[in-house]
């Protein structure tokens, strides 16, 4: 199963992510099959590929709670939803 989730770098007390397609089985920093955005905690900055997102949503893949909740904050899962209609 593809899972959209988090992957981390940056320094140490200071994490940034970058949100990712990954297998559900590889580990967490291990190499994505397409990487589809970023999210900085402290500043709470975002920058998302939407329709690269989109695609994967409709593909089936499932977000993390995290993920999930950075989507609906940017209204990418309404997109992905009103396509799939």
């Amino acid at each position: 199963m593809i899972k959209l989730r988090l992957k981390r770098y940056g320094k140490k007390g200071e994490a940034s992510y970058r949100i990712v397609a990954a297998p559900s089985t590889s580990r967490r920093d291990g190499r994505p099959l397409e990487e589809l955005g970023f999210y900085n905690p402290r500043t709470h900055q975002t920058t998302l590929n939407a329709p690269a997102i989109v695609k994967w949503l409709q593909n089936g893949a499932q977000p993390t709670e995290t993920v999930r909740s950075i989507l609906r904050k940017a209204n990418i899962l309404e997109q992905a939803n009103a396509a799939k209609s």
